[in-house]
């Protein structure tokens, strides 16, 4: 039987009186919670409620540390030395744990957050800084990033440290023919439709595949298939895909 695919979703973003997400109705449906730390998104309260919402739903919680851009939202790079990448990985980490922790809850893997994600799949030199934040932290920690055609070169590098990857994929974006993300600016780059977006989620479970944009197969094996929730469209693309896997499962 195959690993079961896990669904993960960025959740936790609100900031203040300002609202992102419908956390409350994707949150039975996913596996895992992505939740912001402060520096992109999210404050102390919000933290604390998003926790609660994972705690009664049975979903697993992780941190989703960035850049601190509360400005650009975390999808800014800058140009930080490795060892601020360290210390902003361990305070945004430690801030989550220490909050789930008051709640019963326990941290369960790192999940870097735009800018920061993007430039540490570019960059191994960011993506040694990241694990080693994580690392000192807590090495039973696992830390998720991109699955490509060819997940061994970051592999290579987290074995440096011992570390274990979960590679993620997404349900709703298109894929070039080397395995990464088209940019959004790249007309097509994003999927609206809810019929091509259950396709590739049940592709990449069942088979390990995705169709790239120009219409190519690819190998993609990844751990957990990346879900929106930020409005009502979305929500519904998210129990789509949840009951096509969980029906997937079941016939096995």
């Amino acid at each position: 039987m195959p690993t079961r695919i896990l669904l993960n979703c960025d959740m936790g973003e609100s900031f203040g009186s300002w609202r992102m997400g419908l956390d409350e109705q994707v949150m039975p449906l996913v596996d895992m919670a992505n939740i912001a730390c402060g520096f992109h998104a999210s404050d102390p309260v919000t933290m604390t409620k998003t926790v609660m919402l994972a705690k009664h739903a049975g979903t697993r919680i992780g941190a989703h540390p960035s850049y601190p851009d509360l400005v650009g939202f975390g999808r800014r790079s800058m140009q930080c030395h490795p060892q601020e990448v360290v210390s902003m990985i361990q305070y945004q980490v430690g801030a989550l744990a220490g909050i789930a922790k008051a709640h019963g809850k326990t941290l369960e893997y790192v999940k870097p957050h735009g800018a920061l994600y993007n430039d540490m799949m570019k960059n191994h030199d960011i993506l040694r800084a990241v694990l080693e934040g994580v690392c000192e932290y807590d090495e039973s920690l696992p830390l998720m990033l991109m699955a490509t055609a060819n997940n061994t070169a970051a592999q290579s590098v987290a074995d440096e440290f011992d570390a274990r990857l979960l590679f993620e994929a997404f349900a709703d974006r298109a894929y070039d023919n080397h395995g990464y993300l088209v940019p959004r600016s790249v007309e097509g780059s994003v999927y609206h439709e809810e019929a091509r977006i259950i396709e590739q989620s049940l592709r990449l479970a069942q088979e390990g595949v995705v169709v790239t944009l120009d219409g190519a197969e690819i190998p993609l094996q990844a751990d957990t298939l990346c879900v929106h929730g930020d409005n009502a469209e979305s929500v519904k693309a998210v129990q789509s895909i949840r009951s096509a896997l969980d029906s997937y499962y079941a016939s096995l």
